[in-house]
Protein backbone atom coordinates (compact mmCIF):
# COMPACT_ATOMS: atom_id res chain seq x y z
CA UNK A 1 0.00 0.00 0.00
CA UNK A 2 1.16 3.57 -1.28
CA UNK A 3 0.72 5.81 1.43
CA UNK A 4 -0.54 9.49 -0.40
CA UNK A 5 1.12 11.94 2.41
CA UNK A 6 0.74 15.56 1.78
CA UNK A 7 1.45 18.49 4.14
CA UNK A 8 -1.58 20.03 4.31
CA UNK A 9 -2.01 24.28 5.10
CA UNK A 10 -5.31 25.03 6.69
CA UNK A 11 -6.46 28.23 5.24
CA UNK A 12 -10.69 29.60 5.88
CA UNK A 13 -12.81 29.05 2.82
CA UNK A 14 -14.97 31.73 2.09
CA UNK A 15 -16.09 30.72 -1.26
CA UNK A 16 -19.92 29.15 -2.11
CA UNK A 17 -19.28 29.16 -5.80
CA UNK A 18 -16.58 29.61 -7.88
CA UNK A 19 -14.67 32.51 -8.14
CA UNK A 20 -15.00 35.08 -10.49
CA UNK A 21 -11.84 35.67 -13.26
CA UNK A 22 -9.03 37.82 -10.96
CA UNK A 23 -8.00 41.14 -12.28
CA UNK A 24 -4.36 39.80 -11.90
CA UNK A 25 -5.34 36.81 -14.43
CA UNK A 26 -6.20 33.53 -14.96
CA UNK A 27 -3.02 32.04 -13.09
CA UNK A 28 -4.05 34.15 -9.86
CA UNK A 29 -7.91 32.74 -10.48
CA UNK A 30 -6.69 29.17 -11.24
CA UNK A 31 -4.73 29.39 -7.80
CA UNK A 32 -8.00 30.77 -5.66
CA UNK A 33 -9.85 28.02 -7.37
CA UNK A 34 -7.22 25.22 -6.52
CA UNK A 35 -6.64 26.41 -3.15
CA UNK A 36 -10.64 26.37 -2.49
CA UNK A 37 -10.69 22.43 -3.83
CA UNK A 38 -7.79 21.58 -1.30
CA UNK A 39 -9.25 23.30 1.79
CA UNK A 40 -12.70 21.47 1.10
CA UNK A 41 -10.03 18.08 0.73
CA UNK A 42 -9.09 18.47 3.86
CA UNK A 43 -11.58 18.99 6.01
CA UNK A 44 -13.08 15.65 3.78
CA UNK A 45 -15.26 17.10 1.43
CA UNK A 46 -14.31 15.30 -1.64
CA UNK A 47 -17.11 15.79 -4.12
CA UNK A 48 -17.20 19.16 -3.55
CA UNK A 49 -13.21 19.65 -4.01
CA UNK A 50 -13.03 17.59 -7.04
CA UNK A 51 -15.55 20.42 -8.68
CA UNK A 52 -13.19 23.31 -7.81
CA UNK A 53 -10.13 20.95 -9.02
CA UNK A 54 -11.69 20.52 -12.45
CA UNK A 55 -12.82 23.95 -12.92
CA UNK A 56 -9.20 24.92 -12.15
CA UNK A 57 -7.74 22.06 -14.63
CA UNK A 58 -10.76 23.77 -17.58
CA UNK A 59 -8.90 26.91 -16.70
CA UNK A 60 -5.42 25.61 -16.75
CA UNK A 61 -6.12 24.08 -20.20
CA UNK A 62 -8.08 27.20 -21.65
CA UNK A 63 -4.76 29.35 -20.51
CA UNK A 64 -2.44 26.89 -22.45
CA UNK A 65 -4.48 26.57 -25.15
CA UNK A 66 -3.72 30.77 -25.70
CA UNK A 67 -0.41 30.99 -24.41
CA UNK A 68 1.91 27.46 -24.64
CA UNK A 69 4.11 29.12 -22.45
CA UNK A 70 2.32 30.11 -19.55
CA UNK A 71 4.53 28.44 -17.11
CA UNK A 72 2.23 29.37 -14.16
CA UNK A 73 -0.57 27.64 -15.85
CA UNK A 74 1.65 24.67 -15.66
CA UNK A 75 2.31 25.03 -12.12
CA UNK A 76 -0.75 25.08 -11.42
CA UNK A 77 -2.08 22.33 -13.61
CA UNK A 78 0.31 19.88 -12.21
CA UNK A 79 -0.44 21.08 -8.64
CA UNK A 80 -4.06 20.33 -9.64
CA UNK A 81 -3.67 16.86 -11.25
CA UNK A 82 -1.46 16.04 -8.23
CA UNK A 83 -4.46 16.52 -6.02
CA UNK A 84 -6.76 14.42 -8.43
CA UNK A 85 -4.21 11.48 -8.49
CA UNK A 86 -3.94 11.55 -11.63
CA UNK A 87 -0.03 10.75 -11.65
CA UNK A 88 0.04 9.86 -15.45
CA UNK A 89 -1.35 13.15 -16.50
CA UNK A 90 1.13 14.77 -14.18
CA UNK A 91 4.02 13.49 -15.98
CA UNK A 92 2.95 14.37 -19.55
CA UNK A 93 1.83 18.12 -18.74
CA UNK A 94 5.17 18.30 -16.40
CA UNK A 95 7.38 17.25 -19.67
CA UNK A 96 5.85 19.28 -21.69
CA UNK A 97 6.24 22.39 -19.19
CA UNK A 98 10.17 21.57 -18.33
CA UNK A 99 10.56 21.71 -22.62
CA UNK A 100 9.73 25.55 -21.95
CA UNK A 101 11.69 25.59 -19.06
CA UNK A 102 14.11 23.01 -17.98
CA UNK A 103 14.64 24.70 -14.37
CA UNK A 104 11.01 25.28 -12.62
CA UNK A 105 11.65 23.50 -9.74
CA UNK A 106 7.77 23.60 -8.64
CA UNK A 107 6.98 21.65 -11.81
CA UNK A 108 9.88 19.21 -10.97
CA UNK A 109 9.19 18.50 -7.52
CA UNK A 110 5.56 18.29 -8.25
CA UNK A 111 6.69 15.80 -11.16
CA UNK A 112 8.94 13.63 -8.35
CA UNK A 113 6.20 13.04 -6.10
CA UNK A 114 4.13 12.14 -9.21
CA UNK A 115 6.77 9.26 -10.22
CA UNK A 116 6.85 8.44 -6.52
CA UNK A 117 3.47 7.31 -6.81
CA UNK A 118 3.43 5.56 -9.94
CA UNK A 119 5.85 3.19 -7.83
CA UNK A 120 8.87 4.69 -10.49
CA UNK A 121 11.56 5.20 -7.56
CA UNK A 122 14.57 5.93 -9.29
CA UNK A 123 12.80 8.69 -11.36
CA UNK A 124 11.04 10.15 -8.40
CA UNK A 125 14.75 10.13 -6.47
CA UNK A 126 16.69 12.18 -9.62
CA UNK A 127 13.72 14.70 -9.62
CA UNK A 128 13.34 15.22 -5.58
CA UNK A 129 17.69 15.13 -5.69
CA UNK A 130 17.73 17.69 -8.49
CA UNK A 131 15.29 19.55 -6.46
CA UNK A 132 16.56 20.08 -2.95
CA UNK A 133 20.24 20.56 -4.72
CA UNK A 134 19.07 23.46 -6.34
CA UNK A 135 16.95 24.88 -4.10
CA UNK A 136 18.37 23.82 -0.70
CA UNK A 137 16.08 26.78 0.96
CA UNK A 138 12.68 25.75 -1.40
CA UNK A 139 9.65 26.26 0.09
CA UNK A 140 9.16 21.90 -0.96
CA UNK A 141 12.27 21.49 0.48
CA UNK A 142 11.26 19.74 3.59
CA UNK A 143 8.75 17.68 1.49
CA UNK A 144 11.41 16.95 -1.20
CA UNK A 145 13.50 15.72 1.89
CA UNK A 146 10.71 13.60 3.52
CA UNK A 147 9.95 11.78 0.18
CA UNK A 148 13.61 11.04 -0.65
CA UNK A 149 13.69 9.28 3.16
CA UNK A 150 10.35 7.54 2.14
CA UNK A 151 11.78 5.97 -1.12
CA UNK A 152 15.27 5.04 1.10
CA UNK A 153 12.88 3.42 3.49
CA UNK A 154 10.83 0.96 0.81
CA UNK A 155 13.98 0.21 -0.22
CA UNK A 156 15.20 -0.75 2.86
CA UNK A 157 18.44 1.41 2.63
CA UNK A 158 17.49 2.28 6.13
CA UNK A 159 20.61 4.80 7.33
CA UNK A 160 19.90 6.50 4.31
CA UNK A 161 16.14 7.17 5.20
CA UNK A 162 17.34 7.96 8.63
CA UNK A 163 19.78 11.30 6.97
CA UNK A 164 16.65 12.27 4.53
CA UNK A 165 14.10 12.23 6.93
CA UNK A 166 16.63 13.91 9.87
CA UNK A 167 16.78 16.75 7.20
CA UNK A 168 13.51 17.15 6.28
CA UNK A 169 12.64 17.67 10.19
CA UNK A 170 15.38 19.89 10.99
CA UNK A 171 13.30 22.04 8.32
CA UNK A 172 9.88 21.27 9.32
CA UNK A 173 9.85 19.74 12.90
CA UNK A 174 6.02 19.84 13.37
CA UNK A 175 5.44 16.71 11.34
CA UNK A 176 4.55 13.81 13.29
CA UNK A 177 4.34 11.68 10.75
CA UNK A 178 7.58 12.10 9.51
CA UNK A 179 9.07 11.65 13.31
CA UNK A 180 7.27 8.17 13.20
CA UNK A 181 8.65 7.40 9.82
CA UNK A 182 12.20 8.47 11.27
CA UNK A 183 11.74 6.20 14.40
CA UNK A 184 10.53 3.49 11.99
CA UNK A 185 13.72 3.18 10.68
CA UNK A 186 15.78 3.57 13.31
CA UNK A 187 13.93 0.98 15.04
CA UNK A 188 14.53 -1.52 11.49
CA UNK A 189 18.13 -0.49 11.89
CA UNK A 190 18.13 -1.78 15.47
CA UNK A 191 18.92 2.12 16.70
CA UNK A 192 16.53 1.69 19.81
CA UNK A 193 16.98 4.82 21.78
CA UNK A 194 16.89 7.20 18.90
CA UNK A 195 13.93 5.21 17.39
CA UNK A 196 12.20 5.75 21.03
CA UNK A 197 13.09 9.46 20.57
CA UNK A 198 11.58 10.07 17.48
CA UNK A 199 8.49 7.91 18.69
CA UNK A 200 8.24 10.10 21.27
CA UNK A 201 8.23 13.32 20.05
CA UNK A 202 6.04 12.15 17.25
CA UNK A 203 3.50 11.39 20.73
CA UNK A 204 4.53 14.87 21.60
CA UNK A 205 2.89 16.42 18.74
CA UNK A 206 -0.01 13.81 18.55
CA UNK A 207 -1.01 11.65 21.14
CA UNK A 208 -3.74 9.63 19.40
CA UNK A 209 -1.14 8.15 16.99
CA UNK A 210 -1.57 4.89 17.45
CA UNK A 211 1.34 3.87 15.08
CA UNK A 212 3.84 5.91 16.86
CA UNK A 213 2.67 4.28 20.13
CA UNK A 214 2.98 0.70 19.22
CA UNK A 215 6.38 1.46 17.85
CA UNK A 216 7.44 2.85 21.37
CA UNK A 217 6.73 -0.13 23.22
CA UNK A 218 8.58 -1.94 20.49
CA UNK A 219 11.50 -0.56 21.14
CA UNK A 220 11.04 -0.17 24.96
CA UNK A 221 11.43 -4.06 25.05
CA UNK A 222 13.05 -4.89 21.74
CA UNK A 223 13.35 -8.60 23.14
CA UNK A 224 10.13 -9.41 23.42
Amino acid sequence: MRYYWFAIIFISICFSVFPQTDPGGPAQSVLQIYRAGRDLEAVGRMEESERYYAEAVRICMDEISRNAAAMDTYAALTWTLRRQRKFAEVISWGERALQINANDYRIIETMGEAYFYLDDYPRSLSFMQRYVNSLPNGEQTPMAYFFIGEIFRLQRKFRHADIAYTTALQLAPSMSLWWYRLGSVREASGDYIPAMQAYEQALRLNPNYPEASQGLDRVRRPST
